[in-house]
């Protein structure tokens, strides 16, 4: 077979996974409303993936303060309880394994998607940035909105929002859930308390390095402790700076949240890397630091070709590999890789971002 590592099994911190392909997480903005409750229409989309040795979900609110974008799901209501239920009996039904991503956007919101005023580590504003609502439009497109000014967080709100994530975290084990990927990047919370632009704070919060990675790691230390140091996994992105997110310390940053990440034991670190066309390519040094400093399994998303995942888990820099657009048009795409088949496009960029049927959702044709 080509791509013998790719098909490998691979124990995840007990968790059995048939492959190494990872489902990567893609915001779909499917969730019924109002409430915000995922539905069978999104345990079809999941359940067609099922082939992923493991799947992360879409990015899940963990309160409505934490929402930025129109019909995104949450996980604080018993109602999206029991919606996701339906989505995990799926998955594993099929034999797959499932966490979910648990999400707070901060900043990157405006009242018009939740009606709260964005909070923040420091009440700047991300220049340049957008999110979306759907207000209408002839053809059911999203519509683009600017991001608002944000509150500068308090203490109360740090303990508030430490307390959503781990409430977060046993909502999705009660839910069936595996296990719950931290969401720690892409411009969102915590990556914001991360990068020395957006964290202006001098209480213990900001300033330094230390104090910058203080959030992820209480975060962290909070939802291993609650359900399971095996069951939690973090995403970062060190080499992404959209949403106004350039900081020249981050990967002196990442790497010190590494060394105490891997204190905790936790399952693993989720590198979401640029994957669009001239994005620049993390260099191996930085793979071979982050090895070195992380014990436990390191995932890889970002545009790979099987080649490309291929040689990364033989020279044992990565463990798993995320494809995100390859599983949104090609819901076999394990198979397809297998027998070198053609790959379906993405047949409709309206439906991206929301639609109520299944157009551009769970319509993409298997290989024959």
């Amino acid at each position: 077979m080509k791509y013998q590592k790719l098909f490998q099994q691979y124990n995840l911190s007990g968790n059995h996974l048939e492959n190494r392909f990872l489902m990567a997480p893609m915001t779909r903005s499917r969730a019924s409303q109002p409430g915000d409750i995922p539905n069978v229409l999104m345990a079809e989309y999941y359940a067609q993936r099922s082939t992923a040795g493991i799947i992360i979900t879409e990015a899940v609110q963990v309160s409505l303060q934490g929402k930025g974008y129109a019909k995104t799901p949450g996980i604080y209501s018993q109602q999206q309880i029991e919606g996701w239920k339906l989505i995990t009996d799926a998955v594993h039904q099929n034999g797959s394994k499932i966490f979910l991503q648990l999400w707070h956007v901060g900043r990157v919101s405006s009242s018009r998607v939740n009606g709260l005023q964005p909070i923040a580590p420091s009440s700047l504003i991300a220049q340049n940035t957008s999110v979306y609502i759907f207000d209408g439009a002839p053809n059911g497109d999203a519509t683009f909105v600017p991001v608002e000014e944000p509150r500068e967080m308090n203490k109360t709100d740090i303990d508030i929002v430490i307390k959503e994530f781990v409430t977060g975290a046993e909502n999705a084990i009660k839910a069936g859930f595996d296990g719950v990927e931290i969401h720690g990047a892409n411009g969102y919370l915590i990556d914001q308390f991360l990068r020395s632009n957006s964290n202006r704070r001098t209480d213990e919060y900001g300033g330094t390095k230390e104090n910058r990675i203080r959030l992820l790691i209480e975060i962290s230390r909070a939802v291993a402790n609650t359900i399971g140091k095996e069951k939690t996994g973090i995403r970062l992105s060190p080499f992404i700076s959209f949403k106004d997110m350039n900081d020249p310390e981050i990967l002196e940053t990442i790497m010190l949240a590494a060394e105490q990440l891997n204190k905790l034991e936790v399952a693993y670190i989720h590198l979401c890397e640029a994957d669009w066309d001239d994005a620049p390519q993390i260099p191996s040094d930085f793979r071979i630091k982050l090895r070195e400093t992380f014990k436990n399994t390191i995932i890889a998303t970002g545009n790979k070709t099987p080649e490309e995942a291929e040689k990364l888990i033989k020279e044992n820099l990565v463990d798993l590999i995320g494809f995100g657009r390859h599983f949104l048009a090609n819901p076999d795409y394990p198979a397809r890789v297998k027998k070198n088949s053609i790959l379906n496009d993405i047949s409709d960029t309206h439906t991206l971002f929301g639609g109520g049927t299944e157009r551009g959702y769970t319509d993409y044709p298997f290989v024959s």
